[in-house]
């Protein structure tokens, strides 16, 4: 390992990931002497063994399936991501772990121009990490929140329950699962889509395709589209800021 900083992505398949395109180029362009590294893991013991054997580590990116069971096994989390439970990104200061969340950063940003002044009531499908990161956004901009998931439990709803009715009340709809994400392109949310109309907005964090089918679907009945490509550029950036500047209160 060279003298450069170490930065990386932890998850799981992790050959198309956005992070480590995204930082190499920045580090290149920026002349950074720093490193982007993908870090696939089986289990935290494993990356916690990546992170005692490379020292130069100096921030990670969290990805699907780790950033709720990470929580546990780092030294500090900040309140935000302690309220949202869910940590997408990771900085060390004097040898000490503090999780953090900028989804939440990039979702507010980049879900603002779609939102209406009749958008009272959004639909989240998915219960994972990037889930409750828009979850916490939409409740702190005054949406209440749906959440769905392939079976009924806790306090979402399964596909199934999913009505022309609750369609038509929810003019936001958010996608959080990976369906439809590439290699997958052929996948999607299974909702009624004939039940969308002019006054919805469909969302995804998927940006790989550039338009999912779920996207595609939602074009076609007169709803407003968007993909996720811009909020994951501005969650990378809020990232950087926090790897460069945050130190934990003493």
């Amino acid at each position: 390992m060279s003298d450069a900083a170490l930065y990386g992505l932890v998850g799981k398949n992790l050959e198309h990931s956005f992070s480590y395109a995204y930082f190499g180029k920045k580090f290149a362009t920026e002349n950074i002497n720093a490193e982007y590294i993908n870090i696939e893991v089986d289990d935290m013991d494993e990356l916690f063994d990546f992170i005692n054997q490379n020292p130069g580590t100096k921030g990670l990116n969290v990805t699907i399936p780790y950033k709720e069971v990470i929580i546990p096994h780092l030294d500090n989390i900040t309140p935000e991501a302690a309220s949202i439970g869910a940590v997408n990104c990771i900085s060390f200061h004097d040898g000490l772990t503090t999780g953090h969340n900028t989804d939440v950063i990039g979702f507010k940003h980049n879900i603002e121009p779609l939102l209406k002044p009749n958008m009272k009531k959004a639909m989240i499908l998915g219960t994972g990490g990037g889930a409750k990161a828009v979850a916490y956004v939409l409740q702190e901009l005054g949406i209440t929140c749906t959440m769905v998931s392939s079976s009924e439990k806790g306090d979402s709803i399964s596909y199934a329950d999913v009505s022309k009715e609750i369609i038509e009340e929810h003019l936001l709809i958010v996608n959080t699962t990976p369906l439809g994400m590439y290699p997958d392109v052929d996948s999607f949310p299974p909702i009624s889509y004939r039940a969308l109309t002019g006054e919805h907005s469909l969302y995804d964090l998927i940006y790989n395709p550039t338009e999912t089918k779920f996207l595609k679907y939602g074009k076609h009945y007169g709803a407003a589209t968007k993909n996720g490509l811009e909020m994951l550029e501005l969650q990378a950036e809020a990232s950087w800021e926090i790897w460069q500047h945050y130190k934990p209160m003493v």
